[in-house]
């Protein structure tokens, strides 16, 4: 059965303080590190997860509207305005929206998997050990296969069964694509560096998408 809202925004909190707790002992190579997503840098990841935590949805339109609907602008722009002067103070920002329930919209497993898959964004690089439960990790996956809306994990995966090996998670009748929960989620995201953690016949469908 779908998680509450409540049960999903205990979720999103749980997965914010533990990539926090990860960040407690960067160094400022560490910070500046690339991450998965894009050209940010580990430190505008972070900050960027500071800004979703931070925009509610009129505060949101109003961002688009003044950056010409243009998402990549909007981003920067609140990225920077959550950004501190030193990745101490964006740490401490981000540890201060841990408990936030502000969000551009009401779809609270996107922003469950605004934490995941951003947390993964950092971690991979890093080296850094800790994955999200399997638990929140299914309710992403869930989302992110039903639609296009965040990602386009609906696309990515039409046509092709996929079975978590961790969880319960499975969807969708064709060739078969298996991994973890996480590294499904991750591929539904485009991270391509999560393809090699797949396996079946259709990865290499996956992996043209």
């Amino acid at each position: 059965m779908p998680l509450s809202r409540e049960a999903l925004w205990a979720l999103v909190h749980e997965e914010r303080a533990a990539l926090a707790d990860d960040l407690a002992a960067l160094t400022p190579q560490q910070w500046a590190a690339p991450s998965l997503c894009g050209e940010w840098s580990v430190e505008e990841v972070v900050a960027h997860l500071t800004a979703a935590a931070s925009v509610g949805r009129f505060r949101w339109i109003r961002s688009m509207v003044g950056a010409r609907f243009d998402p990549a602008l909007h981003n920067r722009r609140r990225l920077a305005e959550h950004r501190g002067a030193t990745p101490d103070e964006t740490l401490a920002r981000f540890r201060a929206a841990v408990p936030s329930t502000t969000a551009p919209s009401g779809h609270t497993p996107a922003w469950l998997g605004e934490v995941v898959v951003h947390a993964q964004d950092v971690r991979r690089p890093l080296g850094l050990p800790r994955t999200p439960s399997v638990g929140s990790a299914t309710e992403v996956a869930r989302f992110f296969a039903s639609r296009d809306f965040t990602v386009n994990g609906r696309t990515a995966v039409a046509g092709l069964r996929i079975e978590a090996v961790d969880g319960p998670f499975a969807t969708g009748e064709g060739p078969l694509v298996r991994g973890t929960t996480l590294a499904l989620v991750m591929a539904m995201a485009g991270r391509t560096a999560y393809l090699d953690d797949l396996d079946g016949p259709g990865v290499v469908e996956m992996r043209h998408r």
